[in-house]
């Protein structure tokens, strides 16, 4: 009962956003009373739609075998919170997860707006038009309520065990979030671009809604990545894996977008170009959505394969797309500025660096597309891996830190004049080469893209500290937010370099009693315990570290493989020693016939770091979203 009135209100909600549409069509022939009308029944369909949520939320918890989607994806011995996060576990209850988030955005941003907003109408009635399109792809695509009839089984299948962490708990709620926050600037400038007023600042609503997202896509792509790092056991942070590589690229186009209003706000140059951004890191969310859910692609993170999805999805984004794309066509003239970038100008290096943003989305694209198009035209499947992604984005990122740099202390539509001896600019260039070549020197690394890494990263912090020390002493003004994400980039492309750099791994044969001797700890296996749990089996080893350092402390590792009961799948749990500078990541392999087990070592350096790099990179962004909200 619960199941179908969850559908109701789903329905309900859908014949609403409909309405919102229409209404906001009717605003246009001036007919101005229905402008509250659109509002307000937006309002009512978002209620709906939450509503509908809660109550899958309750059948999940209460274990409503008779819905297929939670016989097909939980388990009545579950905890409830994997009971809970088992609706974002697959296709059908991750899409309405999908909408709910995008309902919800979409509600935030018509309750912040001004009735006297000549936009919020036309833009309710696009950001309805979306939801709308989406809700009609959950019903009759992929329905979560479906039910079970005539009788329900008496236990479910059991989510994916890699999915029982609580890393997976938080992890797609945060991508969605940061995935569906860019549909605001699109929708705003969608509307500015039908109504046509060249007036309106439109740059000023959209930057707050624009970095939330952002920051919110940083976190979700973060916790991915430390969640494959440790539950995955392949002691990796990053495999260019296709799924991931359409989570990047909303984040490149929206990393260049916050980047494009702040130039657009402040100069009014590049107008055109960030409404064309705003359209695009939308349109690549979309297109994230079309590769992981149409089955097109082999991923460990696509959903099932279906043809009708994909046709469906296909067709929604370019019906989104186009429009969206002809009105951008149609005002190009008037968004063109009459004032151009003047060289060597803060917005002339920021500008720059957006078409390095444009050419790394380019580069991921290809990479995506390749082997699609590739397998389509010959019948042949390839793979395009780390090597190609690792040979275009390192430098990228070289000269995007180079002209990152160049930025800091330039001034507004005015010629920095850069004196070589005299400016701090050059004073970072000279001490970050010396850093560079004593790395070089101490590690014995010569390879090219090692040097760039030492470089680029010191060069970011070493150019920051000297805008810091110099505000201090003269106590002038400097964007502390900016300063934070920018450091947090600098740390990102150290700990990225060096990871890749320094970390090695070992792979072992080793039975109880035995002792492995590596360079800088001794492993001695002591024994392995047969551990029962109430849906998995485990054996488990039980490892002494000895530091060859006697100085320090002895420590236990206890590496696992686990078989699960209902789906009789075997995982490898990671044990992981966290020092500040490296991470001892084992995995526990399979027995020999010797009696002998295959242990992975591995030795990670600064792979915490890389996620710190993040934090800090995030707290700039949300320290920036304070200041803007404060003032406005």
């Amino acid at each position: 009962m619960i199941g179908e009135v969850s559908h109701f209100f789903s329905i309900l909600a859908s014949g609403l956003f409909f309405l919102s549409f229409v209404f906001s069509i009717r605003t246009y022939s001036g007919n101005h009373n229905l402008e509250v009308l659109v509002s307000r029944v937006f309002s009512y369909g978002f209620s709906f739609i939450l509503i509908s949520f809660l109550l899958y939320v309750w059948l999940a918890i209460q274990s409503d075998f008779s819905i297929r989607y939670i016989a097909e994806h939980s388990n009545k011995d579950l905890p409830t919170f994997y009971k809970i996060s088992s609706i974002w576990s697959a296709h059908e209850g991750s899409m309405f997860l999908w909408i709910l988030f995008l309902a919800g955005w979409s509600q935030l941003f018509n309750y912040s707006l001004s009735k006297n907003d000549l936009l919020k109408a036309p833009a309710i009635g696009v950001l309805a038009f979306i939801i709308f399109g989406f809700l009609i792809f959950l019903l009759f695509t992929s329905n979560p309520f479906e039910t079970i009839l005539p009788i329900a089984p008496t236990n479910g299948a059991d989510i994916n065990p890699v999915l029982q962490d609580p890393a997976l708990v938080i992890h797609p709620p945060f991508l969605y979030l940061g995935y569906v926050g860019f549909v605001i600037a699109f929708a705003y400038n969608t509307a500015f671009l039908i109504k046509g007023d060249m007036q309106i600042n439109w740059e000023s609503v959209i930057r707050s809604w624009s970095l939330a997202a952002w920051i919110l896509l940083t976190i979700g792509i973060s916790l991915g990545s430390w969640w494959a790092y440790y539950e995955l056991g392949w002691g990796g942070y990053w495999f260019w894996d296709p799924v991931e590589n359409v989570a990047l690229m909303p984040w490149l186009a929206g990393t260049a977008l916050i980047h494009s209003l702040y130039v657009s706000s402040r100069s009014k140059v590049l107008r055109g170009w960030t409404i064309l951004l705003s359209i695009s890191v939308f349109s690549l969310s979309l297109f994230g959505a079309f590769i992981v859910r149409s089955g097109i692609i082999d991923s460990v993170h696509a959903f099932a394969n279906d043809p009708q999805r994909g046709l469906y999805l296909l067709a929604f984004s370019a019906v989104l797309i186009t429009s969206s794309l002809t009105f951008y066509v149609y005002r190009l003239p008037q968004l063109v500025s009459k004032n151009l970038v003047v060289a060597k100008s803060k917005e002339s290096f920021l500008t720059i660096n957006n078409i390095l943003f444009a050419a790394a989305i380019f580069a991921v694209m290809l990479g995506v597309m390749y082997p699609l198009i590739f397998d389509y035209l010959y019948n042949e499947r390839i793979s395009v891996g780390p090597p190609y992604y690792n040979t275009i984005f390192a430098p990228l990122t070289f000269l995007a830190s180079a002209f990152l740099v160049f930025s800091v202390g330039s001034l507004w539509q005015r010629s920095s004049k850069l004196f070589f001896l005299k400016s701090f600019l050059s004073m970072s260039i000279i001490f970050a080469l010396i850093v560079t070549m004593f790395s070089v020197y101490f590690y014995q690394e010569y390879q090219w893209w090692f040097i760039g890494g030492i470089f680029s990263g010191f060069l970011i912090l070493i150019r920051y500290f000297f805008l810091i020390v110099d505000s201090f002493m003269k106590k002038n003004y400097f964007n502390k937010s900016s300063a934070t994400a920018h450091i947090g980039l600098g740390v990102l492309i150290l700990a990225t370099t060096l990871n890749a750099a320094l970390s090695y791994e070992k792979i072992i044969n080793i039975k109880p009693g035995e002792t492995y001797k590596g360079d800088a700890y001794e492993f001695f296996l002591i024994d392995f315990d047969l551990i029962n749990e109430s849906n998995y089996d485990s054996v488990q080893a039980k490892f002494s570290v000895k530091p060859i350092d006697s100085s320090k402390e002895v420590f236990f590792m206890f590496p696992e493989k686990r078989k699960y009961f209902i789906r009789g799948q075997i995982t490898s749990e990671s044990a992981i020693k966290i020092t500040p500078l490296k991470d001892i990541y084992m995995t526990l392999g399979d027995q020999l016939e010797s009696g002998y087990w295959v242990v992975n070592i591995q030795y990670n350096f600064l792979i915490r770091w890389i996620w710190i790099a993040a934090a800090i990179m995030c707290f700039g962004g949300f320290t920036a979203l304070i200041e803007r909200l404060r003032k406005s």
